[in-house]
């Protein structure tokens, strides 16, 4: 009588194994770091309202310096060994040029345009990975030794906050294969580094993702975000009770409100939709967009994106 009992603990523990064998991962792309890219020359400068500002030319540094794409295999080598799915960094820069995104890039607003969006938050549009690394390495020689020193960033894609880090310098070694010499400087590290990077993850997985929501109004609107509607709530608060029944477990923050603007911060949305499809502040903040277009409101308004998680409605007119 005892055997089917047996059976089925035995079926329960590989349940649970298969359970956390398939939890899942976030997706990764691993960039050259701005710093690194612009103490070795790759870069791009445009005037800003006549102060320079300098952003990576990733393309160039992918063109001309081979170890770069060295360097970053390597990486994604050690991140692919651990269970974490990646994002190719090369494929997006190809993606990015088929949407003449660099051409947005060199606009100027001395020309009355603007740059949008920074390389980096194309390259994050075109990937649509969960997390970005950006790594920095400098090669030190002394006599015929090498050693690396190297700074591992683990950034989340929608807010930028650093949510993993690593960095250290490898032992003098006569390797001349930098590669080599950073995948040796970096592995005691890596365990510790994707641990922090998957304890962020499951932390999104339960609560949510970031996204900051921000509304204002053009000035021609004859409305405002005290105008009262229906039952007489200001506009203001009808927006946040539909935050309230539309976040992850009702979590947001009103950090700023007047009649002319509102903005929300720690914004929780789910990272995937019923359908499992993955869920950024557009489209979001689109089922915003459309609630206050519709009846009772009918307010016309237009939705501008910035990055992916970055998202502001404007009311009054597209």
């Amino acid at each position: 009588m005892r055997q089917p009992k047996f059976i089925l603990c035995l079926l329960a523990i590989f349940s649970i194994t298969i359970a956390f064998g398939q939890a899942k991962k976030p997706t990764l792309m691993v960039v050259p770091s701005d710093a690194w890219c612009i103490q070795n020359g790759y870069s791009l400068s445009f005037d800003n309202q006549g102060s320079i500002v300098k952003i990576p030319d990733y393309k160039r540094a992918f063109q001309e310096n081979p170890e770069v794409l060295q360097v970053i295999s390597q990486i994604n080598g050690m991140m692919a060994d651990r269970g974490f799915p990646l994002k190719n960094m090369e494929s997006a820069i190809k993606t990015m040029e088929s949407n003449s995104a660099e051409d947005n890039l060199m606009q100027s607003k001395d020309s009355g345009s603007d740059i949008s969006e920074s390389p980096i938050d194309e390259l994050k549009k075109a990937a649509k990975a969960d997390i970005i690394i950006q790594l920095t390495w400098t090669v030190n020689k002394t006599g015929p030794k090498k050693s690396i020193n190297f700074n591992l960033q683990g950034l989340d894609s929608y807010t930028d906050k650093q949510i993993a880090t690593a960095t250290g310098t490898g032992a003098p070694s006569f390797s001349a294969e930098t590669p080599v010499l950073l995948s040796e400087a970096v592995l005691s590290h890596m365990d510790n580094f994707t641990a922090s990077l998957q304890s962020h993850f499951d932390d999104m997985f339960e609560n949510g993702r970031e996204i900051i929501v921000r509304i204002q109004k053009w000035n021609d609107w004859d409305g405002d975000l005290e105008t009262e509607f229906g039952g007489g709530d200001e506009l203001g608060f009808v927006i946040e009770d539909w935050l309230q029944a539309n976040t992850v477990k009702g979590r947001f923050s009103t950090t700023d409100m007047t009649e002319n603007m509102a903005l929300f911060e720690q914004v929780r949305i789910p990272l995937y939709n019923d359908r499992g499809n993955a869920i950024d502040a557009r489209r979001y903040v689109r089922d915003l967009s459309k609630f206050l277009s519709s009846a009772p409101f009918n307010i016309p308004n237009k939705l501008v994106m910035k990055g992916l998680g970055r998202a502001t409605i404007i009311l009054g007119s597209k």
